[in-house]
């Protein structure tokens, strides 16, 4: 497939505003993770928080819009210079030539709790809107209309892999020539319904995650905004490329994967042959990496599979949480700070690898040049998207 450049990207979640903070984070082995102080919910748990949402309240022409979720997504598009980077797009392509694809599984439902807990005897509060908050397709419809966007806004909801199908979309629009650039992203807020949903499948852990440990018990949720500017290839481009892509949807069970990973070794193998390379070329994987006994040992099944025991692997879900609807995005740009830095980031809490797992999990942090890296994003319901990001010429 032809490349796409990235040519800018931000990231914002439990570790700090703009992608600066994720990396120093993932170059020292400093979480995010802290235990749950949320209000109204009493579950003895960890989270990735974002600080302060409580008070950046949408105003003015956004109002409508005020709601946790497009908050993180406001304070996420600030980071980075990445508005400038907009505006500069919209001067070469038009404001009608842009797209935005963003994925979220979350949305806005946060308000709608809050709406259904303090309803009275004449129904749910007037000032409560779900067009503008809790429908699924309200963040991407915010950011075409923060930023003064005209041009397609697709949002995508395939639970955990979200984020990172947001790729694949957005290049067939730019491909199929409905648009000539685009905005991808993906923002997942905290609230009850996913925390206690979680809880009620017993995956939820009382301590920080530790993917593919020999004791992980389940995952810690968080929350994250982040967004990536695609575009076309211009002669003297310095920046990272999308050079391919895998989905796959392989439907083995609603909550659970396939135990041998037979859709996300399909996205992977897609990835690669869209990309034209060789299990070899890829110089690292990052793992969807729940920490639930299930998820670990379907991906495991499916990494090594394809690539061995040999390829560098690790999960960054111990710095963040899993963010849901945005770990596609966050991960994605994981792998591009990687590219950057020529980091290999550790499985952070990761202490005795189970043995029963053969991946080639990275307990500490290392330091080399890469070229191309995978990134993994697995749904509930076999909704897999697997990315390959190179490094810049």
């Amino acid at each position: 497939m032809t490349p796409l450049s990235i040519t800018h990207f931000t990231l914002t979640n439990a570790l700090g505003c703009g992608k600066q903070a994720s990396l120093e984070a993932l170059r020292t082995g400093r979480s995010g993770l802290q235990p749950c102080d949320l209000e109204n919910v009493d579950l003895a748990t960890w989270i990735g928080r974002v600080d302060g949402l409580e008070e950046m309240p949408l105003e003015g022409r956004l109002a409508d819009y005020d709601c946790r979720n497009n908050r993180l997504t406001q304070l996420g598009l600030q980071q980075d210079e990445f508005l400038p980077a907009v505006e500069q797009a919209v001067q070469r392509y038009g404001a009608d030539r842009i797209g935005v694809f963003i994925g979220t599984s979350t949305s806005g439902i946060a308000t709608t709790e809050t709406a259904y807990r303090t309803r009275d005897d004449r129904g749910l509060p007037a000032e409560f809107t779900p067009r503008f908050t809790h429908n699924i397709a309200s963040s991407s419809h915010f950011v075409r209309h923060s930023l003064g966007l005209n041009g397609a806004a697709i949002a995508i909801s395939t639970a955990c892999s979200s984020s990172a199908k947001v790729f694949a979309a957005a290049y067939r629009y730019i491909m199929a020539g409905v648009c000539d650039a685009a905005i991808v992203g993906g923002v997942d807020s905290l609230c009850l319904t996913t925390l206690y949903g979680f809880n009620a499948l017993d995956l939820v852990s009382a301590e920080p995650c530790r993917p593919w440990d020999a004791q992980r018990n389940g995952i810690n949720i968080g929350e994250g905004a982040g967004f990536a500017l695609l575009e076309k290839p211009q002669s003297g481009d310095s920046c990272p490329s999308l050079i391919g892509y895998g989905e796959s949807s392989d439907a083995h069970h609603m909550s659970t994967p396939h135990p041998e990973g037979a859709g996300a070794r399909h996205a992977m193998q897609q990835a690669l042959e869209r990309a034209a390379l060789e299990t070899t070329d890829i110089d690292y994987v990052n793992l969807h990496g729940t920490a639930t006994r299930s998820n670990d040992a379907s991906e495991d099944s499916a990494v090594c599979g394809l690539f061995g025991d040999q390829t560098p692997c690790s999960s960054t879900k111990g710095f963040t949480g899993h963010t849901l609807g945005a770990a596609g995005i966050t991960e994605s740009i994981f792998a591009l700070l990687c590219l950057q830095d020529g980091l290999l980031p550790q499985s952070l809490q990761t202490r005795q690898q189970d043995e029963t797992l053969s991946a080639n999990i990275l307990l500490d942090p290392k330091q080399r040049a890469l070229r191309h890296v995978l990134s993994n994003s697995f749904g509930f319901g076999g909704n897999n998207c697997s990315l390959i990001f190179g490094a810049a010429a």
